[in-house]
């Protein structure tokens, strides 16, 4: 980066997925800056679903404790299932039941295996403060009320022009730029970056109102109930199970002045099948349901991010935390080019990587939305075979890049129903006992390269070898033996990661297998260039000595 820099990090958009990337780089110690026009964050729930990957990451960043414990999450705890009715208070047409929708928490006897925590459902107007907080205690400068009018960049940084609420105008100088501002981007846009897709599905208005329905509820505890009556079609989601409510309605956008308060109270009594329902209308904000992928998820020292990279129909709650995950993703290989530690060729694998993801996971939000509709009863044809059961889009993602060494153990190019610890995949979660307290295998990772070793792979020097060739190239590389540092009397670890006795397995600071090998690992030599294979250095050259400038 520049010397002469204001800040490592511009990220463009302060809503969830901006402000996740601002903690998430400075958990990694690179402080950014976050600039958004609004003056501050959006009142309006929206996204609620908080998956249990995603959940991963936060508890990482050490907020999951909090995300539970907002007035939401608590409400919603006890929640699940989406079922379809004539109205709230009406008969029951049926369930989603379907094998591809299953719970992944690591509270469910058939799936909790898969994840070290589980689902969160939070409302984004409570989760976004609570990054926002965060991410200032870890360095990030928030300026809302700021809005980017360009940028330029060169071999050097991005220059990145801004102008406050009061229409002063700066420019700052950074080493690069993310652009999470929003399905409309104007980073995209001015990095004339086209998009693919289906396009536009259909058109909703989110209705928050106040109503008290604990009557037709009658105790149920769902996540989403459809309504059905005559021509009526909607969507009514509990915010606190009693009195605070959303509204999902369809709308055309032509007639979009029809929808005033009285009307949308009127829509609110035949969701709920009760005539003379006393409803208080708080606000109303329109969506677009959507199936759209960026072409590039970057351009030079330009990245994008969340919406701005791709969009996709609520169905499964997919948008949001493919967004985090981005974050996370491109935190860790930002944090490591920044501090010399890799060649900017490793930016290059964000891309490679989270792409070909996103673009997965929009076709199965897709695939969902147009299932849904079986739910209304009548004859019900087999769901879409292409449909991916929920566990697998959450945690079975496989990437493909240069920061992934393959063993050769062949698979599925893009989902991998199991984790099994092949290269590429998110490692597996096993809880072990460390230091004589239980925790999750996932729990080791995240600050650091971590080495996993085989009860006879830590024979004679090799774990050594590994530390000090890590460490003359400025890798932190933390290493576990298995029955030595870390012990499973339920799961045989090795099994579990597809490793011999002998063997090891590099899983990456954002918890995915980097390499995995069935024999001894080698020489200091062996080890070193496979950091500078893995984090696309010159072999045998100075960390971040690439010949492209950024280190």
């Amino acid at each position: 980066m520049n010397a002469a820099a204001d800040t490592p990090v511009v990220i463009v958009g302060g809503s969830l997925v901006g402000l996740a990337t601002a903690l998430f780089l400075g958990r990694h110690g690179v402080p950014s800056m976050v600039v958004e026009r609004n003056e501050g964050l959006s009142p309006h729930p929206r996204a609620r679903g908080v998956n249990a990957r995603a959940m991963e990451l936060f508890r990482w960043a050490g907020i999951e404790d909090d995300l539970r414990s907002m007035p939401s999450a608590m409400a919603l705890a006890g929640n699940s299932g989406i079922i379809a009715a004539e109205s709230l208070a009406g008969k029951e047409m049926g369930a989603l039941k379907e094998g591809y929708h299953r719970d992944t928490g690591a509270d469910d006897d058939d799936d909790g295996w898969l994840g070290a925590t589980g689902w969160c459902l939070c409302h984004q107007h409570e989760v976004e403060p609570l990054l926002r907080e965060h991410a200032a205690r870890h360095g990030a400068d928030l300026r809302f009320g700021t809005e980017m009018t360009g940028f330029d960049q060169d071999a050097g940084g991005v220059t990145v022009r801004l102008r406050d609420a009061a229409g002063v105008e700066r420019s700052v100088r950074a080493g690069y730029l993310v652009g999470a501002d929003g399905a409309g981007s104007l980073v995209r846009r001015l990095l004339d970056i086209g998009v693919d897709g289906p396009g536009t599905l259909a058109h909703f208005l989110n209705v928050r109102f106040r109503a008290d329905l604990t009557g037709p509820l009658r105790g149920r505890r769902f996540v989403m109930c459809y309504t059905i009556s005559g021509s009526s079609r909607s969507g009514l989601l509990p915010v606190n199970n009693a009195d605070e409510w959303l509204l999902h309605v369809p709308y055309d956008p032509d007639r979009a002045a029809e929808f005033t308060p009285e009307h949308c109270a009127g829509l609110v009594r035949t969701a709920a099948g009760v005539e003379g329902l006393d409803v208080t209308v708080e606000d109303v904000a329109s969506w677009e349901s959507a199936g759209r992928v960026a072409r590039s998820f970057a351009a030079g020292r330009v990245f994008l991010a969340g919406d701005a990279a791709h969009v996709m129909p609520p169905t499964g709650a997919y948008g949001s935390n493919t967004g985090v995950q981005e974050a996370h993703n491109l935190a860790w290989k930002l944090a490591a080019v920044l501090r010399g530690q890799a060649g900017p060729g490793l930016l290059d694998t964000y891309e490679e990587e989270r792409r070909p993801v996103a673009e997965a996971t929009v076709e199965q939000a897709v695939l969902r939305s147009k299932d849904r509709p079986r739910m209304a009863g009548g004859p019900r044809p087999a769901p879409d075979p292409r449909i991916q059961a929920d566990p697998v889009v959450t945690f079975g993602q496989v990437y493909r890049s240069a920061a992934v060494e393959p063993d050769g153990t062949g698979g599925d190019p893009l989902w991998e129903p199991e984790p099994a610890g092949r290269p590429g995949t998110r490692a597996p979660h096993v809880i072990v006992k460390r230091d004589g307290r239980l925790v999750s295998t996932l729990d080791l990772y995240g600050d650091a390269f971590v080495l996993l070793i085989g009860p006879e792979g830590a024979a004679g020097a090799d774990a050594d070898a590994v530390t000090r060739a890590a460490g003359e190239s400025g890798i932190a590389v933390e290493t576990f033996v298995i029955g030595r540092d870390v012990h499973s009397a339920a799961v045989d670890l090795c099994g579990a990661h597809g490793l011999t006795p002998a063997g090891a397995v590099l899983v990456r600071p954002d918890g995915f297998v980097a390499w995995r090998n069935a024999g001894p690992l080698g020489t200091a030599d062996d080890i070193g260039g496979l950091f500078d294979r893995l984090l696309c250095r010159s072999a045998g050259s100075p960390a971040g000595v690439t010949g492209r400038p950024g280190g």
